[in-house]
Protein backbone atom coordinates (compact mmCIF):
# COMPACT_ATOMS: atom_id res chain seq x y z
CA UNK A 1 0.00 0.00 0.00
CA UNK A 2 1.34 3.39 -1.00
CA UNK A 3 1.42 5.80 1.94
CA UNK A 4 3.93 8.38 0.68
CA UNK A 5 4.31 10.17 -2.64
CA UNK A 6 7.27 12.28 -3.74
CA UNK A 7 6.75 14.64 -6.68
CA UNK A 8 9.93 15.25 -8.66
CA UNK A 9 10.60 17.41 -11.67
CA UNK A 10 12.09 20.62 -12.95
CA UNK A 11 11.37 24.04 -11.50
CA UNK A 12 7.90 25.33 -12.42
CA UNK A 13 6.63 21.79 -13.09
CA UNK A 14 3.90 22.42 -10.50
CA UNK A 15 5.21 20.16 -7.74
CA UNK A 16 4.03 22.34 -4.84
CA UNK A 17 0.57 23.04 -6.25
CA UNK A 18 0.01 19.43 -7.30
CA UNK A 19 1.20 18.20 -3.88
CA UNK A 20 -1.43 20.36 -2.18
CA UNK A 21 -4.16 19.24 -4.57
CA UNK A 22 -3.22 15.58 -4.23
CA UNK A 23 -2.95 15.88 -0.45
CA UNK A 24 -6.45 17.36 -0.25
CA UNK A 25 -7.89 14.57 -2.39
CA UNK A 26 -6.20 11.84 -0.36
CA UNK A 27 -6.73 13.43 3.04
CA UNK A 28 -2.94 13.45 3.44
CA UNK A 29 -0.58 16.23 4.47
CA UNK A 30 1.43 18.03 1.80
CA UNK A 31 4.99 19.17 2.46
CA UNK A 32 7.30 21.26 0.30
CA UNK A 33 11.05 20.82 0.76
CA UNK A 34 11.91 24.33 -0.50
CA UNK A 35 9.33 25.93 1.82
CA UNK A 36 10.66 23.94 4.79
CA UNK A 37 14.22 25.06 3.99
CA UNK A 38 13.07 28.68 3.78
CA UNK A 39 11.31 28.37 7.14
CA UNK A 40 14.34 26.79 8.79
CA UNK A 41 16.79 29.29 7.30
CA UNK A 42 14.38 32.24 7.69
CA UNK A 43 15.13 33.44 4.18
CA UNK A 44 14.36 32.65 0.54
CA UNK A 45 15.92 29.95 -1.60
CA UNK A 46 17.35 32.70 -3.84
CA UNK A 47 18.98 34.35 -0.81
CA UNK A 48 20.42 31.02 0.39
CA UNK A 49 21.97 30.45 -3.06
CA UNK A 50 23.34 34.01 -3.13
CA UNK A 51 24.78 33.97 0.40
CA UNK A 52 25.88 30.38 0.84
CA UNK A 53 25.95 28.75 -2.60
CA UNK A 54 24.32 25.70 -4.09
CA UNK A 55 26.35 23.14 -2.07
CA UNK A 56 25.03 24.60 1.20
CA UNK A 57 21.49 24.53 -0.16
CA UNK A 58 21.79 20.87 -1.27
CA UNK A 59 22.99 19.94 2.23
CA UNK A 60 19.96 21.71 3.73
CA UNK A 61 17.77 19.86 1.23
CA UNK A 62 19.16 16.46 2.33
CA UNK A 63 18.65 17.43 5.99
CA UNK A 64 14.99 18.34 5.40
CA UNK A 65 14.40 15.17 3.39
CA UNK A 66 15.72 13.11 6.32
CA UNK A 67 13.27 14.87 8.65
CA UNK A 68 10.39 13.96 6.32
CA UNK A 69 11.25 10.25 6.07
CA UNK A 70 9.27 9.12 9.15
CA UNK A 71 6.05 10.81 7.95
CA UNK A 72 3.38 8.65 6.34
CA UNK A 73 0.27 9.67 4.37
CA UNK A 74 2.22 12.59 2.98
CA UNK A 75 2.75 14.09 -0.47
CA UNK A 76 6.18 15.71 -0.70
CA UNK A 77 7.02 18.37 -3.28
CA UNK A 78 10.77 18.05 -3.78
CA UNK A 79 13.04 20.79 -5.02
CA UNK A 80 13.99 20.69 -8.69
CA UNK A 81 17.44 19.33 -7.84
CA UNK A 82 16.53 16.97 -4.99
CA UNK A 83 16.23 13.88 -7.20
CA UNK A 84 19.64 14.65 -8.78
CA UNK A 85 21.41 13.85 -5.52
CA UNK A 86 22.08 10.06 -5.42
CA UNK A 87 21.63 9.89 -1.63
CA UNK A 88 18.32 11.76 -1.78
CA UNK A 89 17.09 9.77 -4.78
CA UNK A 90 17.84 6.49 -2.98
CA UNK A 91 16.07 7.67 0.19
CA UNK A 92 13.01 8.69 -1.83
CA UNK A 93 12.88 5.39 -3.71
CA UNK A 94 13.07 3.40 -0.46
CA UNK A 95 10.53 5.57 1.36
CA UNK A 96 7.69 6.02 -1.11
CA UNK A 97 6.44 6.37 -4.67
CA UNK A 98 8.27 8.89 -6.85
CA UNK A 99 6.31 10.62 -9.60
CA UNK A 100 7.95 12.77 -12.27
CA UNK A 101 5.87 15.81 -13.22
CA UNK A 102 7.16 16.12 -16.76
CA UNK A 103 6.84 19.44 -18.56
CA UNK A 104 8.54 20.58 -21.78
CA UNK A 105 11.07 23.39 -21.51
CA UNK A 106 8.88 26.00 -23.30
CA UNK A 107 6.18 25.40 -20.64
CA UNK A 108 8.75 25.84 -17.87
CA UNK A 109 9.92 29.12 -19.40
CA UNK A 110 6.35 30.38 -19.78
CA UNK A 111 5.57 29.55 -16.13
CA UNK A 112 8.66 31.16 -14.60
CA UNK A 113 8.13 34.56 -13.03
CA UNK A 114 10.26 37.39 -14.37
CA UNK A 115 12.01 37.98 -11.06
CA UNK A 116 14.97 36.56 -9.14
CA UNK A 117 13.11 33.95 -7.06
CA UNK A 118 14.57 31.12 -9.17
CA UNK A 119 18.36 31.49 -8.98
CA UNK A 120 19.06 28.69 -11.46
CA UNK A 121 16.75 30.29 -14.05
CA UNK A 122 18.62 33.59 -14.28
CA UNK A 123 20.79 32.44 -17.18
CA UNK A 124 18.62 30.94 -19.97
CA UNK A 125 21.46 28.94 -21.58
CA UNK A 126 22.50 27.51 -18.22
CA UNK A 127 18.87 26.68 -17.43
CA UNK A 128 18.45 24.85 -20.75
CA UNK A 129 21.56 22.77 -20.03
CA UNK A 130 20.33 22.04 -16.51
CA UNK A 131 16.93 20.98 -17.85
CA UNK A 132 18.53 18.56 -20.33
CA UNK A 133 20.90 17.17 -17.70
CA UNK A 134 18.14 16.52 -15.16
CA UNK A 135 15.84 14.61 -17.52
CA UNK A 136 17.78 11.36 -17.04
CA UNK A 137 17.49 11.58 -13.25
CA UNK A 138 13.78 12.39 -13.34
CA UNK A 139 13.27 9.39 -15.64
CA UNK A 140 14.35 7.20 -12.69
CA UNK A 141 11.08 8.05 -10.92
CA UNK A 142 8.56 5.24 -10.49
CA UNK A 143 5.92 6.99 -12.61
CA UNK A 144 5.88 9.82 -15.15
CA UNK A 145 2.91 12.11 -15.69
CA UNK A 146 2.47 14.86 -18.27
CA UNK A 147 2.23 17.98 -16.13
CA UNK A 148 1.09 20.51 -18.72
CA UNK A 149 -2.51 20.52 -17.40
CA UNK A 150 -3.89 22.25 -14.30
CA UNK A 151 -2.76 21.05 -10.88
CA UNK A 152 -6.18 19.52 -10.18
CA UNK A 153 -6.16 17.64 -13.49
CA UNK A 154 -2.64 16.36 -12.80
CA UNK A 155 -3.70 15.24 -9.30
CA UNK A 156 -6.63 13.36 -10.83
CA UNK A 157 -4.36 11.70 -13.39
CA UNK A 158 -2.04 10.58 -10.59
CA UNK A 159 -4.95 9.17 -8.59
CA UNK A 160 -6.15 7.30 -11.70
CA UNK A 161 -2.66 5.90 -12.22
CA UNK A 162 -2.38 4.80 -8.60
CA UNK A 163 -6.04 3.83 -8.08
CA UNK A 164 -5.92 5.44 -4.61
CA UNK A 165 -9.20 7.34 -4.66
Amino acid sequence: MIDKIYLVGFMAAGKTTVARSLGRRLGWRAEDIDELIEARERTTVADIFARHGEAYFRTAERDILKLLLPLRHTVVATGGGTFMDPESQQAIKLDGMSIWLDVPLPTVIARLPADSRRPLAADRVQMERLFAMRQAAYAQATLRVDATASADEIAERILDMLKLA
